[in-house]
């Protein structure tokens, strides 16, 4: 389906409902953005609930203690495009500043 309006993100939602097609709604972010919240199409009468798919992902990253698990010193398969790329110390920084929390 052609897009109109694209944007150049390293990542793309589409949100296509069956009672619209073939508008849809696309949500792009790149990979150093959150994600963006968006709706879940039910039927045409019923409300969309709306998905914070970066929230879930923090709170399973938080739950299963990934930041102890991951070793961030290895580089990530496949390669990160150099701008994307963090060393394991910024990482953990990053992680820590989005929770109010201090670097030991």
């Amino acid at each position: 389906m052609p897009i109109i309006g694209e944007t150049k993100t390293d990542y793309r939602i589409l949100v296509s409902r069956g009672y619209c097609r073939p508008n849809a709604d696309l949500y792009s972010f790149d990979l150093k953005e959150p994600i963006p919240a968006f709706p879940v199409p039910l039927r045409p009468d019923d409300p969309e609930p709306i998905v914070d798919l970066q929230q879930l992902l923090n709170q399973i990253y938080e739950r299963a203690r990934f930041d102890l698990a991951i070793d961030y010193s290895q580089s990530v398969k496949p390669a990160l495009a150099p701008e994307n790329a963090i060393s394991r110390i910024s990482h953990k920084f990053c992680y820590l500043s989005r929770r109010n929390l201090y670097l030991e």
